[in-house]
Order: structure tokens, then C-alpha cells, then sequence
């Protein structure tokens, strides 16, 4: 599994027109669910969702994690964070789980992070979303359950 997190200050998903999720400050995580993703990924992503230490704390040093900025996380699915871009120009959807496949695991995550305590506003899968963002930083962190040392 493969998540960009961003450092928002507000983000938003739109499907025809009606918002379907909205955060104040927060993450904004694009999450894209390979076919072989286990519950370990999914559990590796959540927690790292859940602590990264990327808001400033009162030294201006980023040591804190959402929950303790009292922030929310915007949980969109995204297959294309799963694209593989190193041959040719045109990105390679091969390791992408078909969405009957996905769709659990997305939802997997997003239960999984609210066990955290956190507030999970989501996209709506497989549809096609305007994402709105106001990055605050920027801060964009790439995590891949499988590149774990």
C-alpha cells in the first residue's frame, strides 16, 4: 500500500458537485491499495497516518502528529499512487488492486485510522473527484508499506 500525505490547512472532495468530505487542518491522504496489500499493510499506513510528527509544536519544530493539533485526516482512494513511471511515458497500472479488491482495503483504512481517534472524512471510491487543497507548508511525506527498513 502507498499513501501521499499532505499537510493541509483545509481540503475538500467534490463528486458532481455535491461535497462528500471536508477537513480544516489536517492530512489529505491520497491512498492506493495494491493487489497483494495484506492487513499489516494497512496497519503500517494507518499508524504512520495517525503519528507522523509533522504539525509544529511551540518551538516551531515539527514533533507533533494530527491528533494532538486536534486535526482531521481526508482520506481519498487514488489507484494512480500506485502507477510505476520508471519505463517508457506512460505509467503502469499493473500492481494496482482491481477496485473489488481496493474498495475493502481503502475502507480498511479509513476504519482503522478513526481507531486511532481520529476524525476521517473520505472520497467516494471509484468516482471521479475534485480535490481541493490548501497545503500548509508544504508538507507531502510518500510512505509505501512495502519500502519499510
Amino acid at each position: 500500500m502507498r499513501a501521499v500525505v499532505q499537510r493541509v490547512r483545509q481540503a475538500s472532495v467534490e463528486v458532481g458537485g455535491e461535497v462528500v468530505g471536508r477537513i480544516s487542518a489536517g492530512l489529505l491522504v491520497y491512498a492506493g491499495a495494491a493487489s497483494d496489500d495484506t492487513d499489516e499493510d494497512v496497519t503500517y499506513i494507518a499508524d504512520k497516518v495517525a503519528h507522523l510528527r509533522i504539525f509544529r509544536d511551540q518551538n516551531d519544530k515539527m514533533n507533533l502528529d494530527v491528533g494532538q493539533v486536534g486535526g482531521a485526516v481526508l482520506l481519498v482512494s487514488a489507484f494512480t499512487v500506485q502507477a510505476d513511471a520508471r519505463k517508457g511515458r506512460r505509467p503502469s497500472f499493473d500492481s494496482c488492486a482491481p477496485g473489488e479488491i481496493a474498495e475493502p482495503v481503502i475502507e480498511k483504512l479509513a476504519d482503522t485510522i478513526r481507531a486511532y481517534g481520529l476524525k476521517v472524512e473520505t472520497g467516494r471510491f471509484a468516482a471521479y473527484m475534485q480535490v481541493a487543497a490548501v497545503n500548509d507548508g508544504p508538507i507531502c511525506i510518500l510512505l509505501d508499506s512495502r519500502r519499510v527498513v
